[in-house]
């Protein structure tokens, strides 16, 4: 006679327990130390509070909920003989306000502490710094990402280094489609549109390396549109400049019509010269359209502003 078997009661157990130990991994995952949640720049701080505020709000609403949501399942489940439902009962006042009251509350809060966080971490607003800020342009590719340092007359791919606690002013733009720049430890994402300027302001608190990248689908290479962020010292920041000027090509001409052809994880490279007007140049030929090629170029329109 064959005996049957059932499959011992761990395996069970086992499957049951790997959804709780797979999502407990991610959010570990999630909470590492490269993220929102450990900013390394005042933008960043603030709107990790932000966010914090957020979340602690909408949780007065939500984990009351659920718990009542669990209750009332609990007690009315159908083997519980002694819950009884009267018929005559259609309308509670206590119960209304409650449900609609609170929900209210939390919108009016939740909209205040939003709005004022908004005025608070405006793009464009200066940041206080130990030194005068640094002027960068910002020019994404398919698929890289174009750092021009117009006071120092030097460009790299896919590299910026900044000297710590000196406030960044960037300005904007893409070459190509719509693109979004957004280094989670400094803060602030935000979008560069072809023909358009959009403007940010980051500081770094401190030397280190934070990891920047592309927030918004552009295509192919979006996976690899992704650059790094070096925080140094101010005598660093001097030393790495002096640095580019002595070697390394220049962004002339044929350089740059070489750099707008489509590729896919460039490796960080720094220019020694580059024209100081590029970045206005690249907008206006975004304008004007494919056909106005070069460094050059002139007779296009005025490039449109955008927010931020």
């Amino acid at each position: 006679m064959r005996r049957t078997t059932n499959p011992p009661r761990r395996s069970c157990h086992s499957r049951w327990l790997r959804w709780p130990v797979v999502c407990a991994s991610v959010l570990v995952a999630s909470c590492g130390r490269e993220g929102v949640l450990d900013p390394q720049g005042p933008i960043a701080s603030a709107e990790r509070l932000l966010l914090i505020n957020s979340t602690a709000i909408m949780l007065v609403v939500v984990i009351p909920v659920i718990l009542v949501t669990l209750a009332f399942a609990w007690w009315y489940r159908s083997s519980n003989t002694r819950a009884k439902q009267s018929m005559d009962e259609s309308y509670e006042g206590r119960v209304e306000f409650v449900v609609w009251s609170i929900p209210a509350l939390t919108v009016i809060l939740l909209g205040g502490v939003i709005w004022i966080g908004s005025y608070q971490l405006d793009p464009r607003a200066p940041i206080q710094g130990k030194s005068d800020p640094l002027r960068v342009d910002v020019v994404a590719f398919d698929w890289k990402w174009l750092f021009i340092y117009p006071d120092q007359g030097i460009a790299a791919i896919n590299q910026l280094v900044i000297p710590a606690g000196t406030p960044i002013e960037f300005r904007l733009t893409s070459a190509t489609v719509m693109n979004s720049f957004f280094v989670p430890q400094l803060g602030s994402q935000i979008y560069t549109m072809g023909g358009m300027t959009t403007h940010l302001s980051l500081l770094a608190d401190q030397p280190g390396e934070y990891r920047g990248f592309s927030a918004n689908f552009s295509g192919d290479g979006f996976s690899q549109m992704r650059f790094i962020v070096k925080s140094v010292t101010t005598g660093d920041f001097s030393a790495w400049v002096e640095q580019v000027r002595g070697a390394g090509p220049a962004l002339d001409d044929a350089a740059y019509a070489e750099l707008a052809k489509p590729s896919k994880a460039v490796p960080p490279t720094t220019y020694r010269s580059v024209d100081a007007k590029l970045f206005e140049r690249i907008l206006e030929r975004t304008v004007a359209g494919p056909e106005k090629v070069g460094i050059a170029g002139d007779c296009c329109p005025a490039a449109r502003q955008a927010g931020g």
